[in-house]
């Protein structure tokens, strides 16, 4: 018998299913009796409980059940014969107006949308680029020899300069009250390296071991402590300790240290460049990805399913909760979270899955299995074994599906900068790194 499917609002459909009654009675009969060998009852011997006990305490858990499974199976044949596809689960009621010995239901869910994509040859997109030059690599150079550094007291007549770290108490009071977060003892900072804000920084400078200064200080109008944001503070500052840092020399003693497999200068600058080439291609995909991820939204059109709307959603707002609980927030999994603080991003992300899985399938951008061995290796070098980070790839669905996803918004990056109208631009080291 063919499938009627009525359509509804959009991508909403409603199709009817018909159960035969006798069939779910025998079912739930043909369960109570298997239940009944091991169920217990006081009074009774196990296996010896009668059946009318049995179907007392279970009959209707069981009828659920099997009510469950039936729906699910007719509707899942109807769907398949209909030729939908659906999305997201059903929403079953009861329907009246069932002939003898059948039972109607009503199945109404969303369909996949039609995906159009309009002509990517029109579409404009910025492509960016960019080098690793060699004041990057003298840089990261000295930021690993940064991360290396000792620190020796200086004597007592020295001034705390640039590079110092100091050793301070501090208070700071508005109209003349302590206010949350304004007081430390024991606290250290490196001078000169933005841990602190500049008028603080400022006022340290030349301060010797044992003295006391009072000053003044007006916080950001953006600072991040919206309590004391824009307002003036006065903060009375003793310093207790004042080293100078002392970086190591760039040789091969200090090459051998970091584990460089060519323990020489040249093989350290070599290692940063391709480090620094790795970070920058990442970097250089991720920028192009979104620029044609907002492109082929702009060309895309296709009604959302609210199903998969809500799905996401749902995702976000777990995933918003998880977050706060790793934050330390108390009863993060009850927090009161506004729908409407996601649904754009929801919606986009629908939207944008939907688009991309039609033009994958549309083109054939499926991940190749060259392409996932070669992206596991990219991504493993950056570790002390690679061969290992590989196999911890390989030995996990969930990980490898992670990577083929990667590989095909890459492969999809690329068709549509191979059809649109690319302006390419050519972005600084910095400017890449700092964005």
């Amino acid at each position: 018998m063919a499938v009627t499917v009525e359509n509804l609002e959009k991508l909403e459909r409603r199709i009817t299913l018909s159960l035969p009654a006798e069939r779910i009675s025998s079912e739930v009969e043909s369960r109570l009796r298997k239940l009944a060998r091991t169920v217990k009852a006081a009074g009774f011997r196990p296996g010896k409980v009668p059946m009318s006990v049995v179907a007392q305490r279970y009959g209707a858990s069981v009828h659920y059940e099997v009510m469950n499974d039936h729906v699910g199976r007719a509707f899942a044949d109807a769907a398949s014969e209909a030729k939908l596809r659906v999305a997201g689960p059903p929403r079953i009621s009861t329907k009246e107006g069932a002939s003898e010995g059948q039972i109607l239901f009503d199945a109404t869910f969303e369909v996949y949308p039609e995906v159009t994509i309009g002509d990517l040859g029109a579409v404009q997109i910025e492509s960016v680029s960019s080098e690793v030059t060699e004041a990057a690599i003298d840089r990261t150079i000295e930021i690993l020899r940064k991360q290396r550094r000792t620190f020796a007291q200086r004597p007592a007549a020295d001034g705390a300069q640039a590079s110092d770290r100091v050793t301070i108490d501090f208070e700071g009071k508005i109209d003349g009250e302590p206010f949350a977060g304004g007081k430390a003892e024991g606290f250290q900072f490196i001078v000169g390296e933005g841990q602190m804000l500049e008028p603080f920084d400022q006022a340290v400078r030349g301060m010797r071991v044992g003295e006391s200064k009072t000053f003044p200080l007006r916080f950001p109008d953006d600072y991040h402590g919206k309590d004391v944001a824009g307002k003036e503070a006065d903060f009375r500052v003793t310093v207790h300790k004042i080293e100078a840092q002392h970086l190591p020399e760039v040789d091969e003693a200090f090459v051998a240290a970091l584990g460089i497999k060519e323990p020489t200068i040249e093989g350290l600058r070599a290692s940063v460049r391709q480090n620094l080439e790795r970070e920058v291609r990442q970097r250089v995909l991720a920028r192009n990805k979104a620029a044609v991820m907002d492109a082929l939204l702009g060309a895309a059109q296709l009604e959302l399913p609210r199903t998969l709307v809500e799905g996401e959603l749902e995702r976000l707002m777990q995933a918003a909760r998880e977050d706060l609980k790793q934050r330390g927030v108390k009863d993060a999994d009850k927090a009161p979270l506004p729908q409407e603080l996601f649904t754009a991003q929801a919606e986009r992300r629908v939207r944008l899955g939907l688009v991309v899985a039609e033009l994958v399938k549309a083109n054939g951008l499926q991940a190749k299995p060259e392409q996932l061995q070669a992206h596991l290796e990219e991504i493993s070098q950056s570790y002390e074994k690679p061969a290992e980070v590989v196999r911890w790839y390989l030995g996990d669905r969930q990980r490898m599906a992670e990577v083929e996803a990667m590989v095909v918004e890459k492969n999809v990056t690329e068709f549509v900068l191979g059809k649109g109208q690319v302006a390419q631009r050519t972005l600084a080291f910095d400017e890449l790194m700092n964005g």
